[in-house]
């Protein structure tokens, strides 16, 4: 099973400069009220501030990979997001995290797609994870909700993913035709490609070949 089919398992400003888009944008830290399991209230803190939280973010995934599909994959999925981490310095990789009294409960790693001469920008959410003793409690949807707002803010056009459409329907994913917005690598499940506009307006088929940002390129994972 390749991770991004399996990415949907389910106070201070503070700006976050993403500078490869034209004019960078600043994601404030949003607080939200989520229920546990038990019933109990608590402040859920979503930001982009990772700043040397790096191995705390890599640890979640690990975590919670493991949980649900064994070390084995949680040891990939691990590897893959320390490499996906590594290459934010290159302005192609946004990470937003949920946080409960500093912990990292849920975290959403974008990354820039590019096609040929296409000046819109587009980006693909994967992987994402939610601790796996905080599932069921909203975590998830709070947190895509605030990345993409942040993500539309910032003049991205497009968000893509490749998971589970019931799930990510739930934060307006639909499917899509890769004659409008092609994959960088050959889907083995192409059900699971959707995405959705942040601009309003339809999508009108991208131009030029896609290309991912490199920790991404692993045919397997597709």
């Amino acid at each position: 099973m390749s991770v991004l089919r399996i990415a949907a398992r389910p106070v201070q400003d503070h700006e976050a400069y993403f500078p490869a888009l034209p004019l960078g944008f600043a994601c404030g830290v949003q607080s939200y009220m989520v229920l546990t399991q038990r019933g109990q209230e608590r402040i859920l803190i979503v930001t982009s501030d990772i700043d040397g939280r790096q191995a705390q973010i890599a640890e979640l995934f690990v975590q919670a990979f493991t949980a649900s599909d064994g070390a084995e994959e949680g040891a990939m999925v691990g590897g893959l997001v320390r490499a996906l981490l590594d290459e934010m310095a290159q302005g192609d990789v946004m990470v937003f995290v949920a946080e409960d009294e500093g912990r990292i409960v849920g975290a959403a790693i974008f990354s820039r797609l590019r096609y040929g001469t296409d000046p819109r920008h587009v980006m693909i959410l994967s992987p994402m994870a939610v601790a796996s003793d905080r599932q069921g409690q909203g975590i998830g949807q709070r947190l895509l909700t605030e990345a993409l707002a942040t993500l539309r803010a910032a003049g991205v056009d497009v968000a893509m993913t490749y998971g589970d459409p019931a799930f990510y329907g739930k934060v307006g994913f639909e499917p899509m035709a890769q004659d409008v917005v092609p994959a960088p690598l050959p889907l083995s499940q192409p059900e699971g490609w959707i995405g959705q506009s942040l601009t309003g307006d339809e999508i009108m088929p991208l131009h030029g070949p896609c290309t991912c940002v490199s920790a991404l390129s692993d045919p397997s994972i597709w």
